[in-house]
């Protein structure tokens, strides 16, 4: 008992205490243990997928359909293709586009004429190869026509060729889609070259075919002697609907060397070949490209001047066609002034009435009430005096 004494047991609460540390930190511990055991067992369950390859996973397929024309060798080609995007199960996005172009017969491997012809239809499996890659279609052509469905394959070996000329940039299996859909290869780059133009990076290249501006643009405008300071004027002419066409169109109209500025800015503000030689018809020499503008700008129309002309006026300087449309002067108030009697009213008389606010409802209440005929300076100081 003395030996007891001399070490004297803790009080049963204080054992308790000292104790249950002990026993919840091994606890804590072990349910740690735990947790990390759970945890790194789920992240080996799991492991972060690897980047997607774009190449494996993208398919790019769609419908075609071809026309061959009738006494030419031009096929005409429309390539349709969607692009869904999901998540979860949902369509989140969606797009569709068209594309047309033109080829000749041996550009296709794998048709004959006689299925093209076939009367009854034929079933053909064809391929419309370009450097980007190959488009294997598959389909039914009668008399001429033929549809089906179309599956892209890429060419391995085009990304590396690239690189190899000098095109910094990795394309993707779109961007090589896109490429190949507007042939834009090996000749387009030589064309590029050829004329002096900057290397472009894969991303320029898929810009200009996106914007349509393929090899036979490029070598159009330098047969009509156009060479312009860089890719991205390229595309923004393609972009303004600066075609082939147009500026031969122009020409023809008498409106050879514009600048690339000049035809941009043309076609901006709607100044088409038909509109200059409907002008040219009705007896108007324009030889100022500012003149043709001023007048698109301004509203004035053919119909407009050919309507004047019918009320009797003829040939009015362009000066005063804009005059006309910018004071709001319309035929339908020429026409209705007539009627109220006032005939052969001059350009700057017709102006003054409108400025004026003098309007055929005002005209006829004030000849109803004084029972006679206003001149037109008595119209403008009523008005003017809130009659």
């Amino acid at each position: 008992m003395k030996q007891r004494d001399a070490h004297p047991q803790p009080p049963r609460a204080t054992r308790k205490l000292l104790i249950f540390p002990a026993a919840a930190l091994a606890l804590a511990v072990a349910a740690c243990a735990a947790v990390t055991v759970t945890r790194t067992r789920a992240h080996v369950a799991t492991p972060p997928a690897p980047a997607a390859d774009s190449s494996a996973q993208e398919r790019f397929e769609g419908q075609w359909t071809m026309e061959f024309w009738q006494g030419e060798e031009k096929v005409h080609v429309q390539i349709n293709y969607s692009d869904r995007k999901t998540e979860g199960g949902d369509h989140r996005g969606y797009s569709n586009w068209n594309m047309g172009f033109t080829l000749t017969f041996d550009q296709i491997t794998g048709l004959t004429r006689e299925q093209v012809a076939s009367p009854a239809g034929a079933p053909v499996r064809f391929q419309l190869k370009r450097d980007a890659g190959t488009l294997d279609c598959e389909g039914w052509f009668r008399n001429g026509k033929g549809s089906g469905h179309y599956t892209f394959v890429r060419n391995p070996a085009f990304a590396a060729e690239l690189r190899r000329q000098g095109v910094t940039g990795d394309p993707t299996e779109k961007d090589l889609f896109s490429l190949a859909m507007s042939d834009v290869g090996f000749a387009y780059l030589d064309e590029l070259r050829s004329q002096g133009y900057e290397r472009p990076t894969v991303q320029q290249l898929v810009r200009m075919a996106h914007h349509g501006v393929r090899l036979d643009y490029i070598r159009g405008l330098k047969s009509y002697g156009y060479k312009l300071d860089s890719l991205d004027a390229l595309v923004r002419m393609r972009d303004h609907g600066v075609t082939l066409g147009y500026i031969k169109e122009l020409q023809e109209a008498g409106f050879g060397r514009l600048t690339p500025e000049q035809l941009v800015r043309t076609r901006d503000h709607g100044v088409s070949a038909s509109f200059l030689r409907e002008i040219k018809a009705e007896g108007y020499d324009v030889t100022q490209l500012e003149e043709l503008i001023r007048l698109r700008d301004h509203g004035v129309s053919v119909s407009f001047i050919r309507e004047l002309r019918a009320e009797g006026y003829q040939k009015l300087p362009l000066q005063q066609l804009v005059r006309l449309r910018d004071h709001g002067v319309s035929v339908s108030f020429i026409r209705e002034m007539k009627a109220l009697g006032y005939t052969g009213l001059s350009v700057e008389e017709l102006v003054r009435l409108r400025n004026h606010g003098v309007t055929a409802s005002f005209v006829r209440r004030v000849q109803g009430e004084r029972n006679d005929r206003p001149s037109v300076e008595e119209l403008i100081r009523l008005r003017n005096h809130g009659h």
